[in-house]
């Protein structure tokens, strides 16, 4: 569309330069005669003495018309050429590795040609933030990576050295970090595949309230020893989601809130408002501090003592859980509960009736 209405807004300058010239030829030539006749009198050879006239004015009103259509076919060229030889030197320096290049509008009235660059800027924009962001992603999975890496060295090492003795509790230990790195990874690979549009998703009609009854019957004990109890108020509705998948979103979200939150009730709910299928996990306290609350979501954002967000963890549980939700077309979203602590709602789509 951009490069149509580039073509077009030079079809018409180019147009409008023609035109302009065609009209200096003729007004000028009905003016030139006008004069003439004014002050010279009426020859008698009138025929002979027009068409040696005519040659000369019109020849001269053509070359002042062809030198004002050139200057103005110049200064119009000039216009649109230049913010394109700006965004033309730009794309040259991105594609040498330089993401800060950006090109210069110029001329706000062209505004195509203002819109091309603008995009244009954007898109650079896009890239130097997402080269950030993927070197921001490599040095802090690097760094999540080193320390249960570390570890398992470290006991394995010793073992082999005879410091350690290869018992039960130190292949639990062992064992344990081994799971952190695979929670990891498919946390990682759960988040990209999401963010690049390729999570696979097995949607079926789904009794969520089952899923969830089967979910709490696996989390109760757990929970029940770490202090908290288990509520929850569960409508019985039917929706189209992968299961597994919502069953992973939810967990992490008890998850945070087993690791955060005031040792007391964590409800779950399920209902349906305004025809949408609506599931939240809420806890009682202390909640998310509000600097961090706006980017809650966002990979490897950890809270800090008064938040309930990812502490210890490996920062990528609610970016998880975002990924999830959106990949079926809902949304998650935080806000503050009655009771002073953190609510996580999970708004999906129409119940299937």
């Amino acid at each position: 569309m951009i490069v149509k209405g580039l073509s077009r807004q030079i079809l018409l300058g180019m147009a409008s330069v023609t035109v302009v010239a065609g009209l200096l030829v003729f007004f000028g030539t009905y003016l030139a005669f006008a004069v003439l006749f004014y002050f010279s009198p009426w020859p008698e050879d009138t025929d002979n003495w027009l068409t040696g006239f005519d040659f000369i004015i019109l020849t001269i009103l053509i070359l002042i018309a062809l030198i004002v259509a050139a200057i103005a076919s110049i200064r119009l060229a000039r216009r649109i050429l230049e913010p394109l030889e700006s965004l033309a030197i730009s794309a040259r320096q991105i594609k040498d590795g330089d993401l800060s290049a950006r090109a210069i509008p110029g001329d706000h009235s062209l505004g195509e040609t203002a819109l091309l660059v603008e995009d244009f800027n954007a898109m650079a924009q896009r890239l130097q933030d997402m080269a950030a962001d993927m070197t921001l992603w490599n040095a802090t999975i690097a760094h999540e990576l080193r320390t249960p890496l570390t570890i398992l060295k470290g006991r394995l090492q010793g073992m082999i050295d005879g410091v350690f003795e290869p018992d039960e509790k130190s292949l639990h230990a062992l064992v344990l970090q081994v799971d952190s790195l695979a929670r990891l990874v498919e946390d990682l690979r759960t988040v990209t595949l999401a963010d690049s549009g390729h999570l696979d998703l097995r949607l079926q009609s789904v009794r969520l309230k089952d899923e969830i009854l089967r979910l709490a019957a696996v989390l109760d004990e757990e929970l029940q020893q770490d202090g908290f109890e288990l509520k929850l108020d569960l409508c019985d509705v039917v929706v189209r989601v992968d299961a597994m998948r919502i069953r992973q979103a939810l967990l992490a979200l008890v998850t945070n809130a087993r690791r955060y939150a005031h040792r007391g009730l964590i409800e779950i709910s399920l209902g349906v408002e305004r025809d949408q299928v609506i599931l939240r996990v809420t806890d009682e306290g202390p909640g998310l501090a509000p600097d961090i609350a706006a980017s809650a979501f966002e990979p490897f954002r950890r809270g800090g003592e008064s938040g309930s967000l990812e502490k210890g963890g490996n920062g990528l549980g609610l970016s998880v859980v975002r990924a999830i939700v959106e990949a079926h077309g809902g949304r998650v979203r935080y806000a503050p509960s009655d009771k002073g602590g953190a609510m996580f709602e999970i708004l999906l789509g129409k119940a299937v009736s």
